[in-house]
Formats: C-alpha cells, sequence, structure tokens
C-alpha cells in the first residue's frame, strides 16, 4: 500500500510547525541529537513524523487524548521507531 501524500505532507507540515515554535521542546531537541548523530536532516524530520503518526494513531485507536510523554518518550527511543 501507498502512503498517502496529502496526510505525510500534513504529518510533516506538522514537525515543521513543532521545529519552528519550539514546542514541544522535544521535537527540536530531537532533531539536533539525530542530526549531530549523522543523520540527514530530512531523514530526521521523517523519523519525527514517525512518531507523530504513530501517536495520532493511538490517540485515534483508543479514543484518549494525546499523551505527551508517550510522544517525548518514542522520540527520545529515536532512531528506534515505535513499532519496532
Amino acid at each position: 500500500m501507498k502512503p498517502n501524500k496529502i496526510l505525510k505532507d500534513l504529518i510533516l507540515e506538522v514537525v515543521n510547525d513543532q521545529l519552528s515554535s519550539g514546542e514541544p521542546p522535544e521535537t527540536r531537541a530531537t532533531y539536533h541529537r539525530l542530526v549531530k548523530d549523522g543523520i540527514e536532516e530530512q531523514e530526521a524530520k521523517r523519523l519525527i513524523a514517525c512518531v507523530l503518526a504513530s501517536e495520532l494513531f493511538d490517540v485515534m485507536k483508543s479514543q484518549r487524548p494525546y499523551d505527551h510523554d508517550r510522544y517525548a518518550k518514542a522520540l527520545n527511543r529515536l532512531p528506534e521507531l515505535p513499532w519496532e
């Protein structure tokens, strides 16, 4: 199955917004850590987008509110993806 380009672009837009605004701060810190560790900028954003997409899926599936701590912990585990 091909990923939905519109959804992918929207999630990457949210990642870019998080990086620009500094909210949540863990997104920017994770981005800088990944780039410092040698991951290319676009790949770092893609990895963060994977975590964001996973969190969005969990929120919709479980019908529970966004969990900032869970999101921050998943960012801290990158480049390991949430489903690995």
